[in-house]
């Protein structure tokens, strides 16, 4: 008898230490991994400081609606000096069905720009930044714009690299050279942030700017897919500090970023509809001495179209 409660202490110990090693190994491996991140997102942090274009009085539109609105722009300068938009997109995002969609917005719509001449639609950065810009869209399209993130193509070529070390593949539908600063070979490939950049910006052949907003939005589902990718959380750390640098926002409170995480992460393989302004059959080629080739457009149809895709309430 007593040596089967002797048998049941020891075996009770032996459980008991048991447990403290696997706790102890779980605490250690918490604390190494808190340390990896950390360091990875220092050193993001510190690859671009000081990189931030300056906005000024950004005034975000009130949400009251269930779709909330990320003007996304793409600049080819640093501050350095004054840049037309080369990118012009509005992610916005349904709380109610947790969709997500995606409009493209071509720069040479000729565009009614307040308080200046009509102009180019990404002459609007150029004369007043993001706040006129937005300011246009507003009044265009009666858009609502709650936030924003402004990033100039060097940064983004960073960026990707850090995402995505071996590249991001890329269906290159042709042979693509010359203004975009990097050669590239028909057929499928993993590029690095430059030749992504370049493969998205590039324009030079019968499509011109409508191949080009098209190849933009390739880009960013083919971005999605990478984020969303398991082998690339080890990335995010270093990416986060990186973006916090290399990115412009009004977003500055982690929890939202987090809040938006978390909607993509659960929203499974997610599934981003795509637009592009103007709509087929909705405008027409123009030429003005002061403004150059532009696309007049339908304003009244483009934004009935565009409202119906957004599901904004009227």
């Amino acid at each position: 008898m007593e040596e089967n409660t002797r048998q049941t202490r020891n075996q009770k110990k032996k459980k008991l230490r048991k447990g403290r090693f696997i706790i102890t190994i779980l605490l250690l491996a918490v604390i190494a991994t808190s340390i990896y991140v950390y360091a990875q997102y220092k050193s993001g942090l510190e690859m671009a400081s000081d990189t931030k274009i300056p906005v000024e009085d950004f005034q975000p539109d009130e949400f009251k609606e269930r779709v909330e609105t990320y003007l996304i722009i793409g600049v080819d300068a640093r501050g350095t000096e004054k840049s037309r938009s080369d990118t012009m997109m509005l992610l916005a995002w349904n709380h109610d069905t947790n969709d997500m969609k995606l409009v493209s917005f071509m720069r040479d719509i000729y565009a009614d720009i307040p308080g200046y001449q009509s102009y180019k639609l990404n002459t609007a950065y150029y004369l007043g930044g993001v706040p006129l810009l937005k300011a246009t869209l507003n009044e265009m399209f009666d858009l609502p714009v709650h936030h924003y993130a402004l990033i100039d193509f060097k940064s983004f070529e960073t960026l990707i690299d850090i995402l995505a070390p071996n590249g991001i593949e890329m269906d290159v539908e042709k042979n693509m050279g010359g203004e975009i600063d990097v050669e590239l070979k028909k057929g499928l490939q993993q590029l690095n942030g430059k030749e992504l950049l370049g493969y998205a910006r590039f324009r030079s052949d019968a499509e011109g700017d409508f191949g080009r907003v098209n190849r933009q939005q390739k880009v960013i589902e083919a971005l999605k897919d990478e984020m969303l990718s398991p082998t690339n959380v080890k990335n995010f750390p270093k990416l986060v500090g990186a973006a916090q640098g290399y990115i412009t926002t009004d977003l500055t409170s982690t929890d939202q970023l987090s809040t938006i995480f978390k909607a993509i992460a659960g929203n499974g393989e997610l599934a981003i509809e795509k637009m592009t302004i103007p709509a087929e059959g909705m405008y027409k080629f123009a030429n003005y001495r002061h403004a150059g080739s532009v696309l007049e457009i339908d304003v009244e149809k483009n934004k009935q179209l565009l409202h119906d895709f957004l599901q904004l309430q009227e």
